[in-house]
């Protein structure tokens, strides 16, 4: 099951690519606080929160995974536990913007691999930035049920509609 809690547009667009590209970690905290109640009434039932991760060569680029400038305020928020280390990426791929829907799924296939001492028959609420096609999450799901994961929820922040061009997201 996956939920986002804003259309990827304006303002919303905006502050992701503040916080992905200038690192302003108190946009995450603000969305986290914003999201906090429409993730409770979810209703889901999670044992750790595990945002997306970043290749090796992004993160050091980067300094920082931008998804987990709002997971980890908003795990607080609403008590739940926290991972940055319950998945992984085991490659690093190209960046999803400007491929197609084939080309995105082969780009992250196999790309990620879970611990299974942190995620075995735990519920799992997986988190990224943005949903375009679902295959980064389709394939971070896929690492978190092979390494034992008893349930997982995806959540984004956004969600980009068709009529959005996969060029910009």
């Amino acid at each position: 099951m996956m939920r986002s809690w804003a259309i990827f547009d304006s303002p919303v667009q905006n502050a992701l690519h503040t916080l992905k590209y200038r690192g302003n970690a108190g946009i995450g905290d603000a969305l986290a606080m914003h999201m906090a109640g429409y993730v409770r009434s979810l209703n889901w039932d999670v044992d750790l929160l595990i945002p997306v991760p970043l290749g090796r060569k992004r993160l050091k680029e980067r300094g920082y995974n931008q998804v987990g400038l709002v997971a980890r305020p908003l795990a607080y928020e609403i008590g739940w536990h926290y991972s940055q280390n319950a998945l992984s990426k085991s490659r690093d791929t190209r960046s999803q913007v400007g491929l197609s829907i084939s080309q995105r799924k082969e780009n992250v296939f196999g790309a990620y691999r879970a611990n299974p001492e942190l995620v075995m028959q735990k519920s799992i609420m997986l988190m990224d930035d943005v949903a375009t096609t679902g295959s980064t999450i389709q394939s971070c799901t896929q690492a978190l049920k092979t390494a034992g994961a008893r349930d997982v929820f995806a959540f984004t922040i956004a969600r980009a509609l068709p009529h959005h061009d996969l060029n910009h997201v």
